[in-house]
């Protein structure tokens, strides 16, 4: 959850279904045996380079951070809703949960060993994500692993699409676009999963999951 100018509209649309998404997400991993796999592989890439802290950025309430906990990560969650906060404190009291703005963090340079945003950047509108990727990247330490994940496009003439969303606009992505926006800000992509919706799916997009380095 974040922006720039959008971000008080989106902070306050997600404090008003804070409850409800807990309640019907809490569990979305369970049925997503890729994307369980890339988590673990992600995680054996921060403890192989030092293991330092990952932030979790638009936490939610916090499921994924406890998942990250759980495979051995020193990880803590940051999102700018405070209802979301509240939640993920309540759920998890073991690990620490911030409210803040991906757009502006309260993390030193290059402090982490690694950042996760998992479908937090798809309310970003597309001439703030290079200024976002970019505060990414500076927060990482050199080597420092970069999973992110969203919502992709086939459509090469538009490398972004718009899209209803139940909370706010959101916005998905050509992978090979995003990717040159990765570079961009000094993160190299290593490795990148496609998977097709499934037929029940409400959203008939393809999902991506990125995974990048920082430049040393």
């Amino acid at each position: 959850m974040t922006g720039f100018d959008s971000l008080p509209a989106t902070r306050d649309a997600y404090d008003a279904v804070a409850v409800r998404y807990a309640q019907q997400f809490h569990d979305s991993l369970r049925d997503r045996p890729l994307e369980r796999a890339l988590l673990a592989a992600f995680a054996e890439l921060v403890r192989a380079d030092g293991g330092g802290e990952v932030a979790d950025l638009g936490c939610g309430p916090g499921y994924v951070t406890a998942h990250l906990h759980g495979l051995g990560l020193r990880a803590f969650g940051v999102d700018a809703s405070a209802a979301m906060i509240a939640l993920a404190r309540e759920a998890h009291p073991e690990q620490r949960f911030e409210v803040g703005s991906m757009a502006a963090l309260d993390i030193a340079d290059g402090a982490l060993g690694g950042v996760l945003a998992r479908y937090s950047v798809i309310h970003t509108p597309p001439q703030d994500l290079p200024l976002l990727l970019a505060e990414f990247a500076r927060v990482l330490a050199p080597g420092g692993q970069l999973l992110l994940s969203c919502f992709a496009t086939d459509d090469a003439a538009n490398p972004t699409q718009s899209f209803d969303h139940t909370v706010a606009t959101a916005y998905r992505w050509s992978p090979d676009h995003l990717s040159g926006l990765l570079r961009g800000a000094g993160l190299d992509e290593t490795a990148r999963l496609l998977c097709e919706p499934k037929p029940t799916d409400k959203r008939q997009f393809r999902e991506l999951q990125l995974l990048a380095t920082r430049s040393q």
